[in-house]
């Protein structure tokens, strides 16, 4: 029986993976939702969650999400969801949240996997 690669989600506006691993990416809060939903009925391994998302918008909404799940007592089958974001703050607390519905959450502020991207150069 084939292994099938591991389900990460990076939620971030600027960043991506430097290593080129396989993910899905939404570049804001909405389209997060979108794809979390769509998502729903499989196994997120990796959740990678930015707070700041250019412009007013920030992670929250996802948050959110995340939050009416757990308590709709169906929470999102996550594996880890890890905090990248440079907002201290804004980390900390969505932490605090989504710890509090049990998920786990590890905080990685400035995390070398996830940097901005680069123009190529000629």
């Amino acid at each position: 029986m084939p292994v099938s690669a591991p389900m990460i989600v990076l939620i971030d506006d600027l960043r991506s993976f430097v290593d080129g691993r396989p993910a899905e990416v939404a570049r804001t809060s909405a389209a997060g939702v979108e794809l979390l939903t769509s998502l729903r009925a499989g196994r997120v391994d990796e959740l990678w969650l930015d707070h700041d998302l250019g412009g007013d918008d920030t992670i929250w909404p996802v948050v959110e999400v995340l939050e009416r799940a757990a308590f709709e007592n169906d929470p999102v089958d996550v594996g880890v969801i890890i905090v990248h974001s440079a907002n201290p703050t804004g980390a900390a607390r969505i932490a605090q949240v989504l710890r509090r519905w049990n998920y786990p959450v590890r905080l990685a502020p400035g995390h070398p996997a996830v940097a901005y991207e680069t123009p190529a150069t000629d």
